[in-house]
């Protein structure tokens, strides 16, 4: 009798043992999900960078964008009924921007946004086919303030996105060759508030944001060399006096020969620019390190997410690419009145 349950017992696991593995394959999609929600609820959440009364004050400017005038004839032909709206991703891309959509709607006045509980910042959603869609949260409020909202939000929100697609899809490359050093975006953004969108797009897909102004820290491109008569050492100098030991100085470079220069005039970090062979690059930056191991390098100058890979090697710490700002494909959303 005791020979008999113990054989039922291991007819019984391996049955179990085939159930889950036949389950595995379906489950191991939903498994690498929760895995990356987890992930990004661990970190410190990036919305804690946006100071809120900066928010505040570029939310209320665009809402003013859309109406500057006394009326919003369109929120009285709906009128103030509280209503619910659906936010739904239409096409694949990082999710990037919730900070911004929630205060367009605080901003607007009585709306209320409730996330999905599967929605994390920075999460990637691919797949996407022909009319699919996924609904991401909820907008309850006035009805007339919804559709005040509707626009500056899912503006804000796609394009946001849209950087950190692009961003992370450049990190992915990075990681996928072991290289070590940053990719990051450049000052190539939006005039005005909408580059702290920008910016902030760049963390969530996980490229640096180089610097955010002139302010941050100081750059000698070619026309400032030129305007000090060609000379990189007096730029730097001069540079150096001005802004003091609290700033770092890059300066932009087309050749090694100006890289050792401003090394020695005591650049932090030189661009080697413009470069139309990575080869070249990388034998410069090679032969800078030998010298100046302690001074950044930082490659850039018509790199594309195609040609990124060439670039990589254990000399060169930055690559800068100004189409993560600029070329950018914005992710598809809508926002639709539930009726």
């Amino acid at each position: 009798m005791m020979s008999s349950n113990n054989n039922n017992n291991n007819d019984d696991d391996e049955q179990q043992q085939q159930h889950q593995q036949s389950n595995s394959g379906e489950g191991s999609k939903q498994q690498q999900q929760q895995q990356q929600q987890q992930q990004l609820a661990t970190i410190a959440p990036l919305s804690t960078l946006l100071p809120p009364p900066h928010l505040q004050t570029i939310i209320s400017s665009w809402l003013q964008d859309d109406v500057p005038s006394h009326f919003d004839v369109g929120g009285y032909v709906v009128g103030s009924n509280i209503q619910v709206a659906e936010l739904y991703m239409k096409s694949d891309g990082v999710i990037a921007g919730i900070p911004f959509f929630n205060a367009v709607f605080a901003a607007c006045g009585e709306c209320v946004v409730q996330w999905e509980d599967k929605v994390v910042e920075g999460m990637g959603c691919y797949g996407m086919g022909p009319g699919d869609k996924m609904k991401l949260a909820t907008v309850t409020g006035p009805v007339s303030h919804l559709l005040r909202g509707e626009r500056t939000a899912l503006n804000t929100l796609s394009r946001c996105s849209g950087v950190a697609s692009v961003s992370r899809l450049c990190a992915n490359l990075a990681k996928a060759v072991a290289w070590h050093g940053e990719v990051a975006g450049t000052r190539k953004t939006t005039p005005g508030p909408f580059r702290t969108v920008e910016k902030y797009g760049l963390l969530v897909g996980g490229a640096s944001t180089h610097r955010l102004d002139l302010s941050q820290m100081v750059m000698l491109k070619d026309n400032h060399i030129w305007a000090c008569h060609g000379s990189i050492e007096a730029a730097v100098h001069k540079a150096r006096s001005a802004c003091g030991f609290s700033c770092k100085i890059e300066v932009e470079c087309q050749s090694l020969d100006e890289a050792l220069l401003a090394a020695k005039a005591g650049a932090n970090i030189i661009m080697l620019d413009n470069y139309t062979l990575p080869s070249k690059l990388k034998e410069d930056a090679k032969l800078f390190k030998e010298q100046y191991p302690h001074v950044l390098v930082e490659a850039s100058g018509g790199i594309t997410m195609e040609t990124l890979g060439e670039y990589m090697c254990e000399y060169v710490d930055v690559i800068s690419l100004g189409m993560l700002t600029q070329g950018y494909n914005c992710v598809d959303y809508s926002l639709k009145i539930v009726h």
